[in-house]
């Protein structure tokens, strides 16, 4: 692989994982909060503003708030949030979906399937069998509904899934992707499928749809029999109140919440996705906490799984460590799952994760007392840096 030097604009030290569309490195964002915050804004200013998104969450004087997730936006009549799906008319919120539907797509994943949590998922290791999955090993044969959902609350610079982004921003004359949920009922109701997984983007814009949906899909399916797992892939930054439903359903449906901790410094959390760190890790850590209260009332299957994508210069070992070190003093037992970065987006200028990144991010976070830590996406890992 080809390798690319980038520098910071404040220190001026270059570095193949230093990224030039952040502008600055990891110990100047570390060491120099705000004036390395103000370099590294840039990217998402200019990204979002060509998609016409709001740059930052908007704070009109005269707006409607939202209270969904840790923007906070207060939106401008005929405005949108900073997620692009929730917008403000005659000083209502509603979403750019209309009644009942949400933008993106669906569609029937075979199991075992690539799942941020698949070490202790049900459908992969047959744990909860016979409450909740149909096989005491693994469940071939059987699908994952899978839902991803366009928008979301972040605007990460390594997005894997950045196209999400242009559905949220297609001009009212085009057609964009939408289901309902009778539509997504119907589907979910496929006596083979025996999870539904939401993603994207991210599910946290779409909370309120996805809630309702799980909702009917399990009053259904008890009616039924049916074993349906509520599973969620999320950046953890909703509301407190509507996270403590989400885990309350896959709490019951035998699902995991599965929750991505971009990063601890909440500098390199912002220069990272764009949105305030501060208030990102006190979403975070109330959350995480909401969650692992009532691991004692399922213990078969984990209620939680943080995850971490291993930014090559950035979401380092101290990084890790940190995150690792607060989710263990709630509970060591939590699975964490290291994810290795692939070059994708706007930061393509960063090689993949390294074979010694992981090790070295594994071995803090074993050493912070987590019993439970995975390096995930192996096939991406190599000796780049």
């Amino acid at each position: 692989m080809e390798e690319t030097m980038g520098s910071c604009k404040l220190c001026g030290r270059a570095s193949p994982v230093i990224s030039s569309v952040i502008g600055v490195c990891a110990e100047c964002l570390r060491s120099r909060g705000g004036e390395a915050l103000s370099i590294a804004r840039e990217a998402h200013a200019k990204y979002r503003a060509g998609l016409g998104l709001p740059v930052t969450p908007p704070r009109a004087e005269e707006g409607v708030r939202c209270s969904i997730c840790v923007n906070n936006c207060v939106i401008p009549e005929s405005g949108k949030g900073f997620c692009g799906i929730w917008v403000s008319e005659k000083g209502l919120l509603k979403t750019v979906a209309g009644v009942d539907a949400s933008i993106g797509y669906y569609y029937f994943d075979p199991l075992p399937t690539n799942c941020v949590a698949t070490p202790v998922c049900p459908a992969a290791t047959g744990k909860g069998y016979p409450k909740y999955a149909v096989n005491p090993r693994v469940e071939h044969g059987f699908y994952n509904l899978a839902v991803f959902f366009a928008g979301c609350s972040l605007d990460c610079l390594f997005c894997q899934n950045w196209e999400h982004k242009d559905m949220v921003a297609e001009p009212e004359s085009r057609k964009r992707p939408v289901f309902n949920v009778d539509e997504l009922l119907r589907a979910g109701l496929n006596s083979k499928v025996t999870c539904v997984c939401f993603f994207g983007g991210d599910p946290g814009p779409h909370v309120v749809f996805a809630l309702k949906f799980s909702r009917q899909l399990l009053k259904e399916a008890r009616e039924r029999s049916f074993v349906k797992r509520i599973c969620w892939e999320t950046n953890g930054l909703v509301h407190p109140s509507l996270f403590k439903e989400m885990v309350k359903l896959s709490l019951e449906s035998g699902g995991i919440v599965k929750v991505d901790w971009k990063a601890w410094n909440p500098w390199i959390y912002e220069a990272l996705t764009g949105v305030d760190g501060v208030k990102a890790l006190e979403y975070l850590k109330t959350n995480v906490k909401t969650a692992l209260e009532v691991w004692n009332e399922r213990r078969e299957i984990p209620i939680l799984v943080v995850s971490m994508l291993l930014v090559p210069g950035y979401v380092d070992e101290v990084e890790v460590a940190n995150v690792a070190e607060y989710v263990s003093s709630l509970n060591p037992e939590t699975p964490l799952i290291l994810l290795a970065f692939h070059p994708n987006h706007l930061l393509r200028d960063l090689p993949p994760t390294s074979t010694r990144h992981a090790m070295k991010a594994y071995e803090e976070a074993v050493n912070k007392g987590l019993k439970n830590v995975y390096v995930g996406n192996e096939w991406l890992l190599g000796n780049y840096y």
